[in-house]
């Protein structure tokens, strides 16, 4: 396979990945509409110092993604989506950044470049993450900038190599702060360990590592210290402070086991941990935990998925920035793999087969049982079947060779995934679409009709409804006062779902998330008050 056909596929299978998700889902609440939002106030108010949700300075992130997304905006106009599309941008440079990684590590081995790529590219969590707007994805080509620069400047002693390493750290710093340091230190610090160099110092690595890192900091700093300026002193505590030092000792409460990562591996790495290919090649007695590559991308992946795991606050995106040094490791070790034993695909084709079953049996069980979401009823019968179908494609799979395979098992996740996601999300209808009710509130909007939204406000649909003004924040017992300064107002409401919603008394219901939202007028308020609701919106 040339060089030029694996770049065609992989451009192919991210095209599809990204048209499939761009045209078949739209934002989902809570976190992919509030980053929405945010970048859609940057917008209207013409302010790229500070980013505002809700008229409050939003100290919770920093500003690359929605500064990105304001510069399509500028380009293109505002749309629905640019700001998806940044992200899964990113996600390509990542894979084309990766193969550079590998061309470094194993230089005569061209195949283990091309098959990083599609493992990486068809891994589960990456498929779904390629498409979501959120920061992690930026973490990750940050994280493979930095770990491409070090071995430029390991094997080259080239200025380039610890400039792109310097804007690696402080890209980083202004997409999610802190944590790229967690993701590139252990590498640069570890370097005497996994390296074969001769003659590193202090002088000439260990300094210059330090001066990247300083030189990144003075990257964020050129925005943090305007920002801190304009945005007053309680941002300034925020962003100097508060998402550093009180972010960590809040997450180690212990709300996730230690061990959360590694049951879930699987299926965040699907199908890759079910590979026998890898698991031959990883247990072959011919160890390579002295090559090079092996050992960088241990040093890549155990200290940060070690730390994840010691801090409690775990979330299944945060280790997106450690998939590409998966990628090399299951790379390099299916490549070992001369057999065309079909019993290597096995646990991948059980694997897709259980989940037909799973996909025929979910309908008839919703069915019986209340507490499931009512859409679950909804999925179709044919895609049990042609998920099934799909299992025996993989367990027949031409095996011409390692890297043939690897190639065809990317195309078939990613195809999975996608079309997966695509048919539930249509089964799940509104559950998780804010369109409808966002077109709505943009209509009362439209004719001044004031709202407010009864518990803590998260910025849900400001920018899907195109909103100027965030609803007003009210909780149980100032909603009649605010109904008594506003009495052609209306007020958001969630009540548990749809069935506890007396629907001749709302000027608009829809199901969300498994419960159901309203908006009322005031006499709606009073039908509607002491029917059971829930506490999303608090």
């Amino acid at each position: 396979m040339t060089i030029k056909k694996t770049h065609i596929q992989i451009l192919l299978l991210w095209i599809f990945l990204v048209t499939v998700n761009l045209s078949g889902r739209s934002y989902f609440p809570i976190d992919e509409t509030r980053y929405a939002t945010v970048a859609w106030n940057m917008w209207l108010n013409g302010d790229y110092l500070v980013p505002y949700l809700n008229g409050i300075a939003y100290s919770h992130k920093p500003p690359l993604l929605f500064w990105l997304i304001n510069l399509g905006w500028g380009v293109f106009g505002v749309n629905d989506w640019w700001p998806r599309l940044v992200p899964s941008l990113f996600a390509l440079a990542s894979l084309l950044i990766t193969r550079k990684i590998a061309a470094i590590l194993w230089p005569e081995q061209a195949n283990i470049k091309d098959d990083a790529s599609f493992i990486l590219l068809g891994s589960g969590l990456w498929v779904i993450y390629s498409t979501a707007l959120m920061f992690d994805m930026l973490i990750a080509f940050f994280t493979v900038l930095g770990i491409w620069g070090l071995l430029i400047a390991l094997h080259e002693r080239a200025l380039k190599g610890w400039l792109l390493f310097t804007l690696a750290i402080g890209g980083g710093l202004l997409a999610k702060g802190p944590t790229i340091f967690l993701q590139l230190l252990p590498v640069a610090l570890l370097t005497y360990w996994w390296s074969d160099e001769k003659g590193l110092t202090a002088r000439n690595w260990y300094l210059p590592i330090l001066y990247a890192v300083l030189g990144g900091i003075l990257i964020a700093l050129a925005w943090a210290i305007p920002a801190g300026i304009h945005g007053g002193k309680e941002y300034q505590q925020a962003i100097f402070w508060g998402q550093t030092a009180n972010r960590m000792v809040d997450s180690f409460a212990h709300n996730r086991p230690f061990w959360w990562y590694f049951p879930i591996l699987p299926l965040l790495l699907f199908p890759w941990l079910l590979w026998g290919a890898f698991w031959k090649g990883l247990f072959n007695r011919d160890a390579l935990r002295s090559e090079i590559g092996v050992r960088l991308c241990l040093a890549w992946l155990i200290p940060a998925l070690a730390t994840f795991s010691m801090i409690s606050g775990k979330q299944i995106h945060y280790i997106l920035p450690i998939f590409p040094a998966f990628a090399l490791l299951i790379a390099r070790y299916s490549a070992r793999n001369t057999s065309n034993s079909r019993y290597l695909l096995l646990p991948i084709a059980i694997s897709i087969f259980l989940l037909g079953l799973i996909l025929l049996v979910i309908p008839s069980y919703a069915n019986s049982h209340s507490n499931m979401a009512q859409w679950m009823q909804l999925i179709p019968q044919w895609l049990g079947w042609a998920t099934i179908a799909t299992a025996a494609l993989v367990y027949f799979l031409p095996q011409k060779s390692n890297s043939n395979v690897v190639s065809k098992l990317s195309i078939i996740s990613i195809i999975v995934v996608t079309v997966l996601m695509y048919v539930v999300i249509h089964a799940a209808g509104n559950s998780y679409d804010v369109r409808p009710i966002s077109k709505k509130l943009h209509e009362l909007e439209s004719k001044n009709i004031p709202v407010a939204y009864l518990g803590r406000y998260p910025g849900i649909y400001n920018f899907l409804g195109r909103l100027k003004q965030s609803p007003e924040s009210v909780n149980g017992s100032t909603v009649a006062a605010w109904f008594t300064a506003h009495p052609d107002g209306r007020v958001i409401k969630y009540f548990n779902n749809l069935s506890d919603i007396n629907l001749q008394e709302v000027e608009f219901a829809q199901s969300q998330k498994g419960m159901a939202i309203a908006i009322l007028n005031h006499a709606q308020w009073q039908a509607n008050k002491n029917r059971p609701s829930s506490n999303q919106g608090n």
